[in-house]
């Protein structure tokens, strides 16, 4: 289990990108939601030991983060935004060279792992081939299998589908639900459908805070009767905000579907419509924008 308490984070230019982050993150898939700018690399790069906390505690089982960063590198696997590799190698070489740098000496145990990754991850037909061949997928899948050097505990992966086609996506969203059965697997994601796909708790983080957290399907529930739709012309949507608390717009048929948030029907026309984990995201994403 992973445990951050009051973490914050100060840049030096006196950015605060982090605020007080408290998170308790058990086994399997946990997605971390929140749109561009809101601190989710920041939060990745500090768990990953990559950058100290301003203030604040990350415990990882019996491990102190902060005062022992080293003892939590043996043990996690982290595949960041931006992955980069030497694009001539080939990936069975690359494989092996970083199986070397996490620590395994001998060549039969590099060998046996390298193979064992390659296969897990679908790479094997393709392991003599040179990564700068690889489509977006297969490098991704490729990041993953160097994040799973040495059985970590803890794996971190940092907007993983971003560009990925649909087939691809799938693919590696289907890897990470087999890996996430036995460890702690953190996807940080602004893409929504992921989290809904694959993660049984989650959190949402906007302006270097935790908006929201549980389980998708609780939230989802609580949104029950709040949720109303209706379609309209481009040229209504600002009378539409000032009236309603708009959470999303959707443009659609040279119309804008808007959905709004309100604990009673709002009249005007407005149906009610089922929530889901798009409609949580947004009506939370709202919540701090309407209050600055």
């Amino acid at each position: 289990m992973l445990q951050l308490t009051n973490v914050g984070h100060v840049y030096d230019n006196g950015t605060r990108a982090l605020d007080g982050v408290t998170l308790t993150i058990p086994r399997g898939m946990f997605g971390l939601l929140g749109p561009n700018g809101a601190g989710k690399s920041t939060l990745m790069r500090t768990v990953a030991t990559l950058q100290a906390p301003t203030e604040g505690q990350i415990r990882f089982g019996d491990i102190d983060v902060v005062a022992d960063p080293q003892k939590l590198r043996r043990t996690l696997g982290y595949l960041p935004q931006d992955f980069g590799v030497y694009p001539r190698v080939s990936a069975h070489t690359m494989l092996d060279h970083m199986a070397a740098l996490k620590g395994i000496a001998t060549a039969g145990e590099r060998r046996e792992t390298v193979e064992k990754l390659l296969q897990q991850v679908n790479l094997w037909n393709v392991r003599n081939k040179a990564l700068a061949g690889f489509s977006g997928g297969m490098r991704q899948r490729f990041g993953i299998a160097q994040a799973l050097i040495g059985n970590p505990r803890l794996i971190i992966v940092d907007e993983p589908t971003a560009g990925l086609d649909p087939e691809e996506r799938n693919r590696f969203l289907n890897l990470l639900a087999e890996i996430g059965e036995t460890v702690v697997v953190i996807l940080s994601t602004h893409i929504v459908e992921d989290v809904a796909d694959l993660c049984p708790q989650m959190a949402v983080l906007a302006a270097g805070r935790i908006q929201l957290q549980g389980a998708p399907h609780d939230l989802i529930r609580a949104t029950d009767g709040r949720i109303w739709k209706k379609t309209i012309g481009r040229d209504e949507l600002d009378a539409c905000k000032t009236r309603h608390h708009v959470i999303a717009t959707r443009l659609y048929g040279g119309r804008t579907v808007v959905h709004v948030l309100c604990d009673a029907d709002p009249g005007d026309g407005f149906v009610a419509q089922p929530g889901d984990l798009e409609d949580v995201y947004f009506a939370t994403l709202a919540q701090p924008r309407r209050a600055a």
